[in-house]
């Protein structure tokens, strides 16, 4: 039986919440089911989280978490982006006559981008796949209860505003434009490959396809829109 304190039982009832939404769908998700899976004493989960409602907005809250997390490990700005790739986290002032001019270092910061959106797309369709079929499965939720979109809405602005810093750090002249973009184009392809027509179909995910693709959704995002 778990002896979390509080802080770490709301987390721990969000990740088993999510585990179910993965393993068995919405309808596997009650507040017994819960308790049993992660071990706590009957009618904990309702204690924190009394209704259906508020489970899931915690779980949109922790997939949220989660996945800005694997954003941050990945990304080679890190939780924010004033050090880009190949700078080695100098200002334009400390740069040497060694160092790469601007065409070059913009070349190499978005290849760098490119390499990183696509390592967090594999990490999502092999290990993280799991949780994101939970995620779409829980978002689509929100489609069909009003009660839960202020949820969805508040747990998807960060992972947007996150995507534009990353996008005006290399360039964008429309960052947030841009951005939503980016985060369509990269829902686009996790749904497509965990649970489009054609998934079952698909080859194993492969880093080197991933980074094409990213490389080339990059370029679209950053475009100019004129």
């Amino acid at each position: 039986m778990s002896t979390s304190p509080p802080a770490d039982r709301r987390t721990l009832i969000a990740d088993t919440a999510i585990g179910l939404v993965a393993a068995a769908g919405l309808r596997g998700l009650t507040h017994r089911a819960v308790d049993a899976a992660a071990g706590l004493p009957a009618g904990s989960t309702s204690y924190y989280l009394r209704t259906r409602t508020a489970l899931i907005g915690a779980c949109y809250q922790r997939l949220a978490e989660l996945d800005l997390a694997d954003v941050d490990g990945g990304s080679p700005f890190g939780t924010a982006p004033p050090a880009l790739p190949g700078t080695s986290g100098r200002g334009p002032a400390d740069r040497g006559p060694a160092d790469r001019g601007p065409v070059d270092r913009e070349a190499a910061d978005r290849e760098a981008a490119a390499a990183a959106l696509a390592g967090l797309l594999y990490h999502w369709l092999t290990v993280g796949r799991e949780r994101q079929l939970a995620r779409f499965e829980l978002s689509l939720e929100a489609a069909r209860n009003p009660e839960l979109e202020a949820d969805l809405r508040r747990a998807g602005r960060e992972p947007r505003v996150r995507a534009a810093g990353i996008v005006a750090a290399l360039g964008a002249d429309r960052p947030e434009e841009a951005a939503e973009l980016l985060v369509a184009w990269t829902e686009g392809l996790l749904y497509d490959r965990l649970a489009g027509a054609l998934a079952r179909s698909r080859p194993a995910p492969d880093l080197a396809e991933l980074t094409a693709v990213a490389r080339r959704m990059l370029a679209a995002a950053l475009a100019d829109p004129a």
